[in-house]
């Protein structure tokens, strides 16, 4: 049990300062030495160190498996500034991912943010796709216990675990709050809908399929 709440520990600790390595000029830089974000969503306004406290700067329960009962067989928890308000300025966030076996973290994007990605249980073939001006070229890697993969910010990517038992996965990301989006997601579930001849066009099928899809339950898995 000591041994792995080691391996939590240290793998967290060299997530995070190997995503803030990688952070970018996206997220506001602090002129001081922590900002914690204020909780109310309705305050523009920002604590200051005077009146932080330890828990601004603390998450519980990275340990504990999520559940992976739904279509897609994964769940991504996030620590993000949302949720660990001392993260605010800092430039990174950390996410688990858990999986089924032949569970799929489906491809997505993160607008704000690159991401690396460690494997501590499992085996995962994980991917992510050129933009088009260098020809949508696809890079994918087998993953094991103890290797790393870097998905670069903005890039379609995903992850799939390929074997019979649960998988775990952790990412570093270089932003506070670097964004999701699920491509699938975003095609057929937005509010209100593409229309359909739209994406019929696009995909060059046929309209009523475009509809089909529409009318399917597109998960989340964040």
């Amino acid at each position: 049990m000591q041994i792995m709440k080691t391996k939590y520990l240290v793998t967290t600790v060299a997530l995070l300062a190997l995503a803030y390595s990688l952070a970018f000029a996206y997220d506001p830089s602090p002129l001081q030495d922590f900002c914690v974000a204020v909780k109310d969503p309705a305050s523009a306004f920002l604590q200051g160190p005077k009146l932080a406290s330890a828990n601004d700067f603390f998450f519980l329960g990275l340990n504990v498996p999520r559940d992976t009962s739904n279509p897609l067989g994964s769940n991504v928890t996030t620590v993000n500034v949302d949720n660990l308000v001392g993260l605010n300025t800092l430039g990174i966030s950390l996410a688990r991912v858990d999986f089924a076996p032949y569970g799929l973290n489906p491809p997505h994007i993160h607008p704000r943010g690159t991401e690396f990605l460690i494997v501590l249980e499992g085996t995962l073939y994980v991917g992510f796709v050129m933009s088009n001006g260098d020809g949508n070229r696809l890079f994918t890697k087998m993953l094991y216990p103890g290797d790393v993969f870097v998905f670069p910010i903005g890039l379609i990517h995903f992850q799939l675990n390929v074997g019979k038992t649960n998988a775990v996965a952790f990412a570093g990301l270089s932003s506070q709050n670097p964004g999701v989006i699920i491509i699938a997601n975003a095609v057929f579930r937005s509010d209100p809908k593409i229309k359909p001849n739209v994406l019929a066009k696009d995909f060059q099928v046929d309209k009523n399929l475009v509809e089909h899809l529409q009318k399917q339950l597109w998960w989340d898995n964040n």
